[in-house]
């Protein structure tokens, strides 16, 4: 029984680093039939580790997403306020752009997930539990502890809400992510957006 469980253990891991090169190749859409081929697994194993294509997204990027969580912390010991929710948005849409399929984990329209080889679609069975592990929530949440401190301030309105901020990068990421060299298209959008939530909305 210890080896099946280490045998499925390293499946995964082969899998995930798989999946985290083709993803990387082709963003969020990328093909979990070529990622099961890749591996050398059959699609049904593929499916029994990942029932959808957003769980395999959201194991892809569980280490960033917990880093970019983690910087959040730091920034809060910053004395500008301000400054430090900027920075962390800055670093979390060039994170979004370096990681091609972040911004779609990261948005709020579910990805459809397509049967594998006629294959029926497991994902409403797991939906409540994916919905709880998200990468979301916890990036959600680590942003608004930046924001309520800058709030607080008064260095920010008090009328925007971290969801407002996330909408705000997912949408630059996915406007750009497609151009050859997308990060200075981003990061002039970025700006332009910044300069219109200071406290006195100039």
């Amino acid at each position: 029984m210890t080896g099946q469980r280490s045998d499925a253990r390293r499946n995964r891991a082969h899998i995930l680093a798989v999946a985290e090169a083709e993803v990387a190749a082709r963003g969020a859409q990328a093909s979990l039939e070529q990622i099961a081929r890749v591996a050398g697994v059959g699609s049904a194993t593929v499916r029994r580790h990942f029932p959808t294509r957003r769980a395999l997204l959201e194991a892809v990027f569980k280490q960033r997403v917990h880093d970019l969580c983690e910087r959040a912390h730091v920034l809060r010991g910053e004395r500008d306020s301000r400054s430090a929710l900027v920075e962390w948005l800055r670093e979390l849409l060039a994170y979004s752009l370096a990681a091609r399929g972040l911004a779609d984990v990261l948005s709020y329209q579910p990805l459809q997930d397509r049967p594998v080889h006629g294959e029926a679609v497991q994902g409403e069975a797991v939906q409540g539990e994916a919905v709880q592990d998200s990468c979301a929530p916890a990036i959600s949440a680590a942003g608004a502890l930046l924001l309520r401190r800058a709030i607080d301030d008064r260095t920010v309105r008090a009328d925007i809400t971290i969801d407002d901020l996330l909408v705000l990068i997912v949408g630059i990421a996915l406007a750009t992510e497609h151009y050859s060299d997308p990060a200075p298209r981003a990061d002039r959008a970025f700006r332009l957006a910044v300069a219109g939530f200071g406290a006195d909305g100039a």
